[in-house]
């Protein structure tokens, strides 16, 4: 059985990134992804893997059976090209802007972020293929192990920079991943670094007027904001 993704535009070679990493994977690792069969320039095609799709909370057994599927992945070569940190740091600053005026927990949290220098994530310091998606719906639970879908973002990355993006995204916030991130050495401080900084990026996203402001309840971005306020304060 085959599934076709089809992409109604590739602002960042999304197709390409999917393909060339569905390629790289099922060459290694077989059973954790799927398998590219046929592409376009917007579309491609590729064997369905069993399972459900993550709902949050995880329980500790789904998150055991992550971390076994992320040693795999991580266990792989990423010749791939390189995620762009720096343009994710652009982006974030950029959404920060229009928030750092307001007189509100929203205005301060954006404000703070202003005096962060992240600098230092910019240098791949432990290099992995990097998902890029940690969406909790991109991993598929068959009631054993997991397997992992939607490679659109993927590229040469950084452990420390996944792990953040995966305990910040906001479709995981009700999962206890402190078992998973036991499982690597990872500098603390430079962990604490890249959560902020996607704990800033998400704020720009759901903040007023940011792209995704409708998408959530009332209070959404005025947590995210005490969020981010709190990990600064942990620096």
């Amino acid at each position: 059985m085959t599934f076709t993704k089809r992409f109604t535009s590739a602002p960042r070679g999304e197709p390409d990134r999917e393909w060339a990493a569905l390629t790289l994977l099922a060459a290694v690792v077989p059973d954790l992804v799927p398998t590219p069969v046929s592409r376009g320039p917007l579309w491609v095609t590729m064997s369905v893997v069993p399972g459900e799709p993550l709902t949050d909370p995880a329980t500790p057994e789904q998150v055991s059976a992550l971390g076994v599927a992320l040693d795999m992945l991580w266990s792989v070569e990423p010749v791939l090209d390189p995620i762009d940190v720096g343009a994710l740091i652009a982006r974030t600053t950029a959404g920060l802007a229009a928030l750092r005026e307001r007189d509100d927990v929203i205005g301060a949290a954006a404000a703070a972020c202003t005096q962060l220098d992240w600098s230092r994530l910019l240098t791949i310091e432990d290099p992995v293929v990097a998902h890029g998606d940690p969406n909790v719906a991109n991993y598929l639970w068959d009631g054993t192990r997991i397997r992992i879908v939607d490679f659109e973002d993927a590229g040469l990355g950084d452990r420390t920079l996944e792990l953040a993006n995966l305990i910040e995204h906001l479709a995981g916030r009700r999962t206890d991943w402190a078992p998973l991130v036991c499982r690597w050495r990872v500098d603390a401080d430079r962990l604490l670094a890249a959560r902020t900084l996607w704990a800033a990026f998400w704020l720009g996203l759901i903040g007023p007027g940011g792209p995704s402001a409708s998408r959530n309840p009332p209070g959404t971005a005025e947590a995210q904001a005490q969020r981010v306020l709190g990990l600064i304060a942990r620096r």
